[in-house]
């Protein structure tokens, strides 16, 4: 496995594999949060939220995002960010291809995220995801990556007429 610089001509396989990833996440994840949360945030559902999100990242922040490959083929993407402020780098995106899962290309990924933030002068790091479990398999994968869980609480309250 080699893990590189993301590449244009990448920009398909990149959002394919990202939908082919999380196809099942979403599947649990609807079930598991309040029907008037996910349907504004996903009102021509969610392939098309996150395709324009990836599609938003990979267009907006190329630098900041590398690719796991292996003769050739795309296993897996890392996002980077870097919070300057607050000496923080983020795994702001990580998606494994399905077919690759439980083999070591996520992990890979986010030593070289925390590695990039660690050459840019961040003193930690932070990832992101959801507490349901469609999100599972992510938050056991951040775990044993050495993250620890920070608490927090989200609330949303529904604004439609006679609610």
């Amino acid at each position: 496995m080699l893990i590189k610089p993301y590449e244009r001509e990448l920009r398909s396989q990149v959002v394919a594999l990202s939908l082919r990833a999380w196809r099942p996440v979403f599947a649990e994840m609807r079930d598991a949060v309040p029907g008037f949360v996910y349907d504004n945030f996903y009102p021509a559902g969610w392939e098309k939220r996150q395709t324009d999100d990836i599609l938003a990242v990979l267009d907006g922040e190329a630098g900041a995002v590398d690719v796991a490959v292996d003769d050739r083929e795309l296993l897996g993407w890392v996002c980077t960010r870097l919070h300057e402020e607050d000496r923080m780098g983020e795994v702001y995106v990580l998606a494994v291809d399905p077919a690759h899962q439980r083999r070591g290309v996520a992990s890979a990924l986010m030593a070289h995220a925390a590695e990039r933030a660690r050459r840019a002068g961040m003193a930690m790091m932070m990832v992101e995801t959801g507490g349901d479990p469609g999100h599972a398999a992510a938050r056991t994968t951040y775990e044993a990556a050495g993250y620890e869980r920070w608490p927090v609480a989200r609330y949303f309250k529904d604004l439609s007429p006679g609610v």
